[in-house]
């Protein structure tokens, strides 16, 4: 019997983006220092409190969660805010469900390696049936063995754990938790990895509220006069130096990248301030902007111009430009994109950079903007235009 081949599914346009986050990056005073990382870690005491109380409560319904989290949230207002007890609870419910996730996804993968070693422990060493072979040698097969009895003790573990609903959350992230184990690896004294510990786990988040002036009532931008509020919680209302419990920071903000727009939208933009300070001082507002909905375009549109083909591999990217007849229009780019045992703002850097690549081949040869369309040739092949 022949090797059945995979059907390819029909090409179709995907829309827009809905919304774009554009950051920015300043030096902030000793002083917005001090009142930040006060700030941060008063409410980090909080957020990790709140995170173990929603651990413990484990998998909830629709209903249960909104209960848990109104609950939480009046907890949680006297020693912030209402907005700041909104935002730390929202946090905590993300940050569970992507453990549940997670934890559903490490079962999957371990059912589906141990599917696959049963299946070829059935058959006799050197031995092929069909399109299933056997292992090379006895010694391989025995150690598959042992493979085998240590994955389904740890889909075991698992499976108690999702039904327990039990997950494992490390507020200021596992890697940098591990790295404690391996300072001298790493290249990193205790007292570095104390600083990088503590700003981790620091809390500086507000959502987002569409209509609000300046951004939000918890952190504002002025984008003429070019400051940044921050409301701070109750308990540490004696560094205020605005009205309505809010600090200013001394130094100026400002978003080089897609200001004009961030500045034009003011009336509906979101904004936040996410893991506000590093240890060196460097403050790291961000802001969403709303895009206007627009209705994908014809792939009969998009295939009169020329089209950037792009195939995602293992370690770097295929790109090729195709003329409207189907013909390559120049010769094959290779962009490579090794992340693996990166760090995320690594793998981030990189991501941009073939990104960018991309963008500047697409432009240099004349393809045209417009939303991604999805080719007529394979699953994994993307075209941007």
């Amino acid at each position: 019997m022949g090797r059945r081949l995979r059907k390819v599914a029909d090409p179709f346009a995907a829309a827009g983006p809905a919304g774009a986050r554009v950051r920015t990056r300043l030096r902030v005073t000793p002083g917005d220092a001090a009142v930040l990382a006060a700030a941060g870690v008063h409410l980090g005491s909080l957020a990790s409190a709140d995170l173990a109380a929603r651990c413990r409560e484990g998998r909830l319904d629709a209903k249960g969660r909104a209960v848990s989290r109104a609950a939480r949230k009046r907890s949680l207002t006297a020693g912030a805010s209402s907005r700041w007890a909104g935002a730390i609870t929202r946090t905590s419910e993300d940050a569970w469900q992507l453990a549940d996730r997670n934890l559903r996804a490490e079962r999957a993968s371990l059912r589906a390696r141990a599917r696959t070693i049963e299946s070829r422990l059935k058959i006799p060493s050197g031995t092929r049936q069909g399109r299933l072979r056997g292992y090379a040698t006895a010694a391989e097969r025995f150690e598959k063995q042992r493979r085998l009895q240590a994955l389904r003790t740890r889909q075991a573990g698992v499976e108690k754990r999702i039904t327990a609903g039990r997950v494992s959350v490390c507020r200021g992230g596992r890697r940098l938790a591990k790295a404690r184990h391996g300072l001298a690896g790493a290249g990193k004294s205790t007292e570095q990895w104390r600083r990088e510990w503590d700003a981790g786990r620091w809390f500086l988040t507000a959502d987002g509220e569409a209509g609000k002036r300046l951004g939000n009532e918890t952190v504002r931008w002025h984008p003429d006069q070019g400051w940044l509020e921050v409301k701070l919680p109750a308990p540490l209302a004696h560094p205020v130096n605005a009205p309505h419990g809010r600090y200013r920071l001394e130094c100026p903000v400002s978003f080089p990248y897609r200001g004009d727009e961030v500045a034009a939208r003011r009336p509906a933009a979101r904004s936040g301030t996410t893991s506000p300070m590093t240890p060196g001082g460097i403050l790291v507002p961000r802001r969403v902007l709303a895009c206007p909905a627009r209705p994908a375009p014809a792939l009969e549109e998009l295939r009169a111009t020329p089209v950037l083909a792009v195939d995602l591999n293992h370690g770097h990217l295929d790109a090729w430009v195709v003329s409207p007849d189907g013909n390559p229009a120049g010769p094959p780019v290779t962009i490579p994109l090794d992340l693996d045992g990166l760090p995320a703002s690594q793998r981030d850097g990189r991501l941009r950079a073939a990104i960018t690549t991309l963008i500047t081949l697409a432009r240099d040869n004349g393809c045209r903007p417009s939303p991604r369309a999805c080719p007529p040739h394979g699953s994994g092949t993307a075209s941007f235009k």
